[in-house]
């Protein structure tokens, strides 16, 4: 099961470090929620081999699949998740939404870049090297998302298009969520040459010198555009591409694995 929050040790990002393996981080705005399971698992703990060394969460970046399988497992078990799901993300503004009728029967791997569900026990997992993993939780009406959002997601409004959908789907008000922007590509590296043809032109107020962009900042911007409140969303503030000790980074490695962010209703 996962562990509690006190075994906890805040790391220097405020995150909740959770040392027991496999290791993973917790968010301090989400933990007080008993009937919320979430973590953010690092790349440490798994059974995967160089390049993909060790927790690699994607059948589709060259690893061997039974690797994988166990690698979910582990992180299922971790979780004290009955099922487990996740998507053949595309780097665009699809979402899947998750119902109690799709229990009953075998669903399909969605092609889609967030999911959202009001269904307990269904751990959601978005799989992460650069990309942001993006928590959107309403705990009044007790429903979820879990995003995957990188700068194509970014550009074509992935969290606004995941907030909508949470109002007209199950109802939820913007003020009532609460949002966390996981180790992701950080200011430091995002590096986008060409940004005019790939952005759109308000984006560079986010530029935080030539050529490179503060993503997690766009993406708090959305977040509050789409009716949340700014002090509802947190942000982990560690660099996928600076820390490879601890994340996977395709800009950093090229050829490596994906870490992942799970969320799950209990």
């Amino acid at each position: 099961m996962i562990s509690s929050v006190s075994t906890g040790v805040p790391d220097r990002s405020g995150l909740l470090w959770i040392r027991e393996p496999p290791p993973y981080f917790r968010y301090p705005s989400l933990s007080s929620y008993p009937k919320l399971v979430h973590a953010t698992f690092t790349r440490q703990g798994g059974a995967s081999s160089a390049p993909y060394d060790f927790l690699n969460t994607s059948y589709d970046v060259g690893d061997l699949p039974r690797n994988v399988t166990s690698n979910l497992a582990i992180i299922k078990n971790t979780l004290g998740a009955n099922h487990l799901i996740f998507m053949n993300q595309s780097h665009g503004n699809g979402v899947f939404v998750f119902r109690p009728e799709h229990m009953d029967r075998k669903v399909e791997t969605p092609s889609a870049d967030a999911v959202i569900t009001d269904t307990p026990d269904i751990a959601i997992l978005v799989k992460q090297a650069d990309c942001q993993g993006v928590i959107i939780f309403d705990p009044e009406k007790k429903v979820v998302a879990n995003v995957h959002c990188g700068w194509r997601g970014n550009a074509k409004n992935i969290l606004g298009n995941v907030v909508i959908r949470m109002k007209h789907d199950f109802g939820c008000k913007g003020h009532d969520l609460l949002a966390t922007i996981g180790p992701s590509l950080g200011p430091c590296c995002a590096e986008f040459v060409g940004h005019e043809k790939i952005f759109p032109a308000n984006f560079e107020e986010f530029m935080v010198r030539e050529n490179y962009f503060n993503l997690w900042a766009i993406s708090e911007w959305q977040l509050v555009h789409a009716g949340l409140r700014q002090e509802n969303i947190e942000i982990a503030s560690i660099c996928t591409r600076c820390r490879t000790d601890l994340f996977y980074s395709y800009r950093g490695e090229g050829e490596t694995g994906r870490f992942g962010t799970v969320v799950m209703l209990r």
